[in-house]
């Protein structure tokens, strides 16, 4: 684990985002919340949230720090509306005032999300794509902010 005793607490924020490719049919009951085990979304965000938190217990020499907001938001990607997939994007926003980012949180709470989503819906769609997840923008730290460029 990294020695962060030295550094100096800063407020710092992590923004990821991750998708989940399904048919369209499962895409209309998340929306309709006509899903079987109930509304996907709003466990997802609840997972998500969950994810965040537990996130130094999920990965071995993450550091356990304070989270102080967690804002979880879904969209679904605009794309050809004919089409037989559709895409739902996760994007989670994490904030601390520490000795160290939250970029792992943030990461891990759109994974939990994307999972969470799968299995709220897997009955009606196994073919389910997750991916990919990564880091959209950072703040705060001797490192400075990230912000992932588009091309």
């Amino acid at each position: 684990m990294v020695d962060v005793s030295a550094k100096t607490p800063t407020v710092r924020v992590a923004v990821a985002s991750g998708e989940v490719t399904m048919l369209a049919q499962t895409a209309d009951s998340i929306r309709q919340g006509s899903a079987k085990k109930g509304d996907v979304l709003t466990v997802a965000r609840l997972a998500a949230i969950a994810g965040a938190k537990w996130t130094s217990h999920l990965i071995p020499l993450c550091h356990a720090i304070p989270i102080e907001a967690v804002s979880i938001e879904f969209d679904w990607k605009s794309g050809d509306a004919d089409s037989d997939f559709q895409t739902l994007v996760c994007r989670a926003t994490v904030t601390t005032s520490a000795k160290t980012g939250v970029e792992m949180e943030a990461m891990t709470a759109v994974s939990v999300a994307a999972l969470t989503v799968y299995d709220m819906v897997k009955s009606i769609d196994r073919a389910i794509e997750i991916g990919p997840v990564r880091l959209e923008e950072k703040s705060g730290g001797k490192s400075g902010h990230f912000v992932r460029q588009t091309s």
